[in-house]
């Protein structure tokens, strides 16, 4: 890795919750600063800390990874490292030229054109005109707003000016690159052409990197900072540590029924072959037998019914699907009672939480009588930090020529 290109240390900002108290703590601290007394840096009454005590260094060829739940101090944090605020307490050093993106539009003026925004918003960085000229296709292109280029910003949609303010931010290859959760508003193709450039960027470049989505931060970071209640959690280079921190503050077990067509009813779940237990969700390891028992009352007689069983991962996106049962299975109704085991042999998903999404339908018209969401969570096990959804069971052999 290069050298240290963004360093941060101590740095901490407060707040107070009144907007009256906040605009006379205000001008007291301006007061003080010109008299040279002292500031006073507790907290006096209704503020907070916004960020408190953080420290960490990015080097050239780094990505950091920021994250943590909404107030977690994360906004603030890069308004401090942009220097759109000051901090309270402690330092912020950056070198080079610094391209940041961390709020939709912010350092657009609406009423110029797409074209003097640029050079507006480049000059900013630090680039000269002849720099620009040089980009400025480029930026264009890459923000595909070639017929709307001369159009005032405000006439702009939320995802023309995402890709006008990355591709200023991006194609103008700075030292550091600071990119919030905006790029959420890009379309698809347009989030891959970012990730595309920024694995161009890195090797050149230091980059934080703010988002909820854990794919995405595992995708380019190679350390990442968890923010809690403005302070560090988590700083470390092992980037799957952190997320499953993040992930675990919200591991669920309620369940959520939303269709009861009232023919039967879910009378127990259980996650059997299960060794240990987190925050009472069940563990197991990966490579082990998933084995799930249902228990189910029929409350009219009814034939045997097609159970749809889906896996959802913590951000409760479908992984998977198992095979439908069929009428030839080894499933019986006996006393409007049924009892089953679903068998899944040597479980292959990647370490995380999951959990199980249960629908039942008739057989002959398919039409469904009973859905219940995260009927059941678990938690799969590994030591590799592995983020993609499986891990796949491989073996290696030479073959020799």
């Amino acid at each position: 890795m290069g050298e240290v290109l963004i360093k941060v240390d101590g740095v901490s900002k407060k707040f107070a919750k009144d907007l009256k108290k906040s605009l006379i703590y205000g001008l007291s601290d301006v007061f003080s600063g010109i008299i040279g007394k002292k500031q006073d840096k507790s907290l006096r009454g209704d503020e907070f800390w916004a960020v408190k005590d953080i420290s960490f260094e990015v080097r050239r060829g780094e990505c950091l990874g920021l994250i943590g739940h909404n107030g977690a101090g994360k906004s603030t944090l890069l308004k401090i490292l942009n220097g759109l605020i000051s901090p309270d307490e402690g330092s912020v050093t950056m070198y080079g030229k610094i391209g940041a993106l961390i709020e939709l539009g912010a350092g657009f003026n609406p009423i110029l054109t797409g074209r003097e925004n640029i050079y507006n918003n480049a000059a900013i960085i630090g680039f000269n005109k002849q720099e620009i000229e040089t980009k400025f296709e480029d930026i264009v292109a890459f923000a595909e707003l070639e017929d709307f280029i001369d159009m005032p910003v405000q006439n702009y949609s939320s995802g023309m000016k995402v890709r006008l303010g990355f591709a200023i931010a991006a194609q103008m290859e700075p030292d550091v690159l600071i990119i919030d959760e905006v790029l959420a508003v890009g379309d698809l193709g347009f989030i891959l052409k970012c990730f595309k450039q920024i694995d161009k960027l890195l090797p050149h470049t230091a980059v934080v990197f703010v988002s909820h989505s854990m794919p995405m931060i595992s995708r380019v970071a190679n350390q990442i900072l968890l923010l809690a209640r403005g302070e560090t959690e988590y700083l470390g280079n092992e980037v799957g540590k952190g997320i499953d921190i993040y992930y675990n503050r919200f591991v669920d077990n309620e369940s959520t029924v939303f269709l009861d067509d009232g023919i039967l009813e879910l009378k127990k779940v259980q996650l059997l072959n299960v060794k240990e237990y987190y925050k009472e969700v069940p563990v197991i390891k990966w490579g082990d037998d998933l084995i799930i028992f249902f228990k189910i009352i029929f409350k009219q007689s009814e034939e045997l019914p097609l159970f749809r069983i889906i896996i959802n991962d913590k951000e409760q996106k479908p992984v998977g699907i198992f095979q439908t049962n069929t009428l030839n299975s080894d499933l019986t109704i006996e006393d409007n009672q049924l009892n089953f085991y679903l068998l899944h042999e040597k479980i292959q998903l990647s370490k995380g939480f999951y959990s199980i999404d249960l629908s039942v339908f008739k057989f002959n018209s398919n039409n469904p009588i009973y859905r219940i969401n995260n009927v059941l969570s678990f938690q799969v096990v590994h030591d590799e930090d592995v983020w993609p959804p499986f891990l796949l069971n491989a073996s290696y052999f030479n073959v020799k020529s």
